[in-house]
């Protein structure tokens, strides 16, 4: 691809590139979100026919038959070869023209196929003959020499699961069982879906999935004010808080009383002065801030983690 994009200038070429990297990224995720990126692509560097690949995998993937088809078509004008012949004829199936499909199983182009993109056309191929309802063609085509229980290779879960469905379509539900057994065993990925229709068929359910328990958030004791709470200060008794009420001397109950107060002690001080030394300040909430009585270590942010 960075080859292919030497022909721009080298600011274009990197703009590009990343874009297509980005497509790349997301084409499995968010194969809207890849589009995007890929057509803008195209829209840079549209005479580059890996460009317009890129960008017609990226159509296919997010559902727009036609656009990825000529896409696809203009790749192959453009830089000759089968290129991807088996996602054609797969669009053909989608836009409802199984024979089309057939048409490009066919063809001389796919002799030129390595064998993962054979394999590949010919599971479409089998797809197709179930379209046309070609039951036991769409069967025999699938009896391939890599259709052995014991191979292991790339694409030997997606051909087994092939192969196990369509047996079950024509009606060979025992054979499709023990198929699709194979096409689990051989299927490490998890893409094929084959022990959900294992339980279809057979009746017994999916095996538990492991269950990963997250640590459990612990609350906090529940005598402890939350962190963002004020400290609430209780106000001063009123007889002593009220600068407004009147001070009067003591009277005293007996003479003993009278005799422990004197009368000149009291007269000796003005009156303003015994309510002032009576009464205690009112607390304030500046002044417990100030004594740094709202520091509280709890308030601090914590790190915390989908």
């Amino acid at each position: 691809m960075r080859r292919d994009l030497r022909g721009l200038q080298k600011d274009t070429a990197e703009t590009v590139a990343r874009h297509l990297v980005a497509a790349g990224s997301l084409v499995d995720d968010d194969p809207d979100e890849a589009l995007a990126h890929a057509r803008y692509a195209r829209y840079r560097a549209s005479r580059i026919a890996s460009v317009r690949e890129a960008a017609g995998i990226a159509a296919y993937h997010a559902g727009e038959w036609t656009e990825a088809l000529g896409e696809l078509r203009a790749a192959r004008r453009m830089g000759g070869g089968p290129g991807h012949l088996a996602v054609m004829a797969d669009i053909e199936r989608a836009l409802g023209r199984p024979e089309r499909a057939l048409d490009l199983a066919r063809g001389p182009e796919s002799r030129e196929l390595g064998r993962a993109e054979a394999i590949e056309l010919a599971i479409v191929a089998a797809g197709a003959r179930r379209d046309l309802g070609e039951l036991d063609a769409a069967v025999v085509g699938l009896q391939l020499p890599e259709l052995e229980p014991a191979r292991r290779d790339p694409w030997s879960a997606r051909l087994f699961y092939a192969y196990a469905d369509n047996l079950a379509a024509a009606g060979r539900e025992s054979e499709a069982v023990q198929w699709f057994l194979h096409a689990a065993d051989a299927d490490d990925e998890g893409e094929t879906g084959a022990a959900a229709r294992l339980a279809e068929l057979t009746g017994e359910p999916l095996p538990d999935e492991e269950i990963e328990f997250g640590e459990e958030d612990v609350p906090e004791a529940a005598d402890e004010p939350p962190a963002d709470e004020a400290v609430a200060v209780e106000p001063a008794p009123a007889d002593e808080a009220d600068p407004d009420r009147s001070e009067e001397p003591a009277q005293p109950d007996d003479a003993a009383a009278a005799e422990a107060v004197p009368a000149d002690a009291v007269d000796a001080e003005p009156a303003d002065e015994v309510r002032s030394s009576a009464a205690d300040p009112v607390v304030t909430d500046q002044a417990v801030n100030d004594a740094g009585v709202m520091d509280d270590p709890r308030a601090t942010d914590g790190p915390t983690e989908r």
